[in-house]
C-alpha cells in the first residue's frame, strides 16, 4: 500500500514546514517539497491512497512510555486490557506504548516478562514494548537483569513506595543501580518515601480523615522531594542513569534540575494530571451518587498537588526549560464501581490510577493553544524524546525516510470534547477528564503505514501491533 499525505505542515522537534510525506508499505520513503510536478511524473497517480492534510499538521505518532495495562493492584486489576487500551491510544494519536512487566518478591524476572508477553501478544492495536518492574531485588533478580537487553527490555523500574508490594530499600536500590551502571540499563524510579507515607496515612485514618482527598495529604510533597534527592544521590554514587517517573511536586523538579546542572544523567517525566488537575479540585469534588468519595476518581500516586502552591505552573515551566523531558500518562485505569469503591471509608484502599492514554496528545496540544508550549516542543515531549530516551529513535519518533510510517494528521481548527459519552474509548465507567474542551482534533492516524483512525471511524484491529525490541537509551550525555 502506497500512501501520499499532501499539503500538510510537517512538524518535528526542530521545526516545521510544508511538505508531502510518501509511505510505501510500513515505511516512510520520502519527505518531499509540496507538489509533485518537479518529479516529472504524476506522484498522486502512482499511489493507492491520497490524504489531503491542507491546513493541518503532520506529526510523528505519539509514544506513551508509561502505561499499565491489566496491572494487578490493590486487590483488583487495571480495567484496560492490552486490546482496549491500545485501541483507545490509537484513537488519541498514540501509536506506540511501553508497558511494565512485573516481577514481585520471590518471583523470577523471566517469568514476569513472559507473563506480560502472553498478555499482549496478538492483542495490541499499536506497537508496544516493555520496561521491567523489579519488585524484589535479590541475587536471582540481579543476575536476570543481565539478560534483559537481549530481550529488548533496556529499562527497569524500582519503587521507593508501596512497602510490602514493590518497595525496595536503599541497599537494594544501590545494588540495582550498580547493575544499571554496568549494563547500560536505564533505572526508572517511583520516588516517594513509602515508609513515612504509610505512617502519615495511618495517623490520618485514626483521626477519621478517610476521604480520598487525604490520599494527597499523606503523600506530601516533602515525601517526593526527599525520595527524589535520595535516588539522585544513589545514582551519582553508582554512575547509573536515572529517570524519575510521574513527577508532580515542584520541589522534586528542583532536585532534578540541580542534578542535571552538575552533569548527571538524570531525567524526569510528568503526566497530564499534574499539569491540569489539583488537590483543591479533588477536595471540592462531589456528586449525588458518590458524595465526597467522588474525589476517588483522581486518586493516583504521586498524588495531585495544590494549585495554590504553584505546582502546576512549575510543571509547565519545567517542560519548557527541559528540566522535565517527557509527558507520559502513567495510564492505570480503574472503574469507580467495584474498583475505586474498594476504598469507601479508607482512602488507603482506593486503587491508585487515572486513565489518560486516549487524551494525552490532545491535552498537550491544548498547552500549545494556551501558549505553554511551542508546536515543536509538543512533538518533542510526546514523541521524539520518548523515542530517544527508550531506544527507539530513528524507527519511531521522527518523520524521515526509513522510519516507521507512524503518522498523525492533526487538525488545529478541529475541536474535541472529552467525556465518557463523547470521545471515550477506554474501559472505564467515568472519565477523569470529563468536560475538557480541546481546540484541536486527531483526524487520521497511521500505524506502520496502516490507517487505523480516519475521522470518526476506527479501522484498526487487535493484533496490528508488533512487539518492539528496544535499544539502549539514545538520550544520555
Amino acid at each position: 500500500m502506497r500512501i501520499l499525505i499532501k499539503n500538510g505542515t510537517v512538524v518535528s522537534a526542530t521545526g516545521r514546514g510544508a511538505a508531502d510525506v510518501l509511505v510505501d508499505g510500513e515505511t516512510i520513503v520520502a519527505v518531499l517539497e509540496p507538489g509533485s510536478a518537479r518529479l516529472g511524473f504524476d506522484l498522486e497517480g502512482s499511489v493507492d491512497t491520497v490524504i489531503d492534510a491542507a491546513g493541518k499538521y503532520v506529526i510523528p505518532g505519539g509514544i506513551d512510555a508509561h502505561t499499565h495495562m491489566e496491572l494487578p493492584f490493590g486487590g483488583t486489576a487495571a480495567s484496560d486490557t492490552f486490546e482496549s487500551g491500545t485501541r483507545a491510544a490509537a484513537w488519541g494519536g498514540t501509536t506506540t506504548i511501553i508497558d511494565f512487566a512485573v516481577q514481585r518478591t520471590g518471583e523470577r524476572v523471566q517469568d514476569g516478562l513472559a507473563a506480560w508477553h502472553e498478555k499482549a501478544a496478538g492483542n495490541c492495536a499499536i506497537d508496544y514494548g516493555f520496561h521491567q518492574i523489579i519488585g524484589g531485588v535479590d541475587e536471582n533478580a540481579l543476575a536476570a537483569m543481565d539478560g534483559l537487553i537481549d530481550e529488548g527490555v533496556t529499562s527497569f523500574k524500582l519503587f521507593m513506595a508501596y512497602p510490602g508490594v514493590f518497595y525496595s530499600d536503599d541497599a537494594q536500590i544501590l545494588r540495582a543501580m550498580q547493575k544499571s551502571a554496568d549494563t547500560g540499563l536505564l533505572t526508572m524510579m517511583h520516588a516517594e518515601n513509602g515508609l513515612a507515607i504509610d505512617v502519615l496515612a495511618e495517623q490520618l485514618v485514626a483521626r477519621g480523615k478517610t476521604d480520598p482527598y487525604f490520599h494527597g495529604i499523606a503523600r506530601a510533597w516533602q515525601m517526593e522531594e526527599e525520595a527524589t534527592h535520595r535516588a539522585i544521590m544513589l545514582a551519582h554514587l553508582t554512575g547509573a542513569p536515572l529517570y524519575v517517573v510521574h513527577v508532580s511536586a515542584k520541589q522534586a523538579v528542583e532536585q532534578l534540575a540541580w542534578a542535571r546542572d552538575r552533569g548527571q544523567n538524570v531525567f524526569g517525566e510528568t503526566c497530564p494530571q499534574y499539569l491540569y488537575l489539583s488537590l483543591e479540585e479533588q477536595l471540592g469534588a462531589s456528586s449525588e451518587n458518590w458524595g465526597r468519595f467522588e474525589g476517588a476518581k483522581w486518586v493516583c500516586s504521586t498524588p495531585l498537588r495544590s494549585r495554590a502552591e504553584g505546582h502546576q505552573d512549575s510543571m509547565w515551566q519545567a517542560l519548557r526549560t527541559n528540566d522535565l523531558q517527557m509527558v507520559s500518562t502513567d495510564h492505570c485505569p480503574f472503574c469507580m464501581k467495584d474498583q475505586k469503591e474498594l476504598g469507601l471509608g479508607d482512602f488507603r484502599k482506593i486503587p491508585n490510577g487515572i486513565g489518560s492514554i486516549e487524551h494525552r496528545m490532545d491535552l498537550m496540544y491544548q498547552g500549545v493553544v494556551t501558549g505553554e508550549l511551542t508546536l515543536e516542543r509538543w512533538v518533542e515531549l510526546t514523541s521524539t524524546t520518548p523515542a530517544r530516551m527508550f531506544g527507539l529513535y530513528g524507527t519511531k519518533g521522527v518523520i524521515q525516510p526509513g522510519a516507521d510510517a507512524d503518522l498523525v494528521v492533526y487538525d488545529p481548527n478541529g475541536h474535541t470534547s472529552i467525556g465518557i459519552e463523547k470521545t471515550h474509548h477506554m474501559n472505564m465507567d467515568y472519565s477523569a477528564w470529563e468536560g475538557f474542551e480541546i481546540d484541536g482534533h486527531v483526524d487520521t492516524v497511521l500505524s506502520r503505514g496502516k490507517v487505523v483512525v480516519d475521522g470518526n471511524q476506527y479501522l484498526g484491529a487487535k493484533g496490528d501491533g508488533r512487539y518492539l525490541k528496544r535499544g539502549l537509551s539514545q538520550y544520555l550525555v
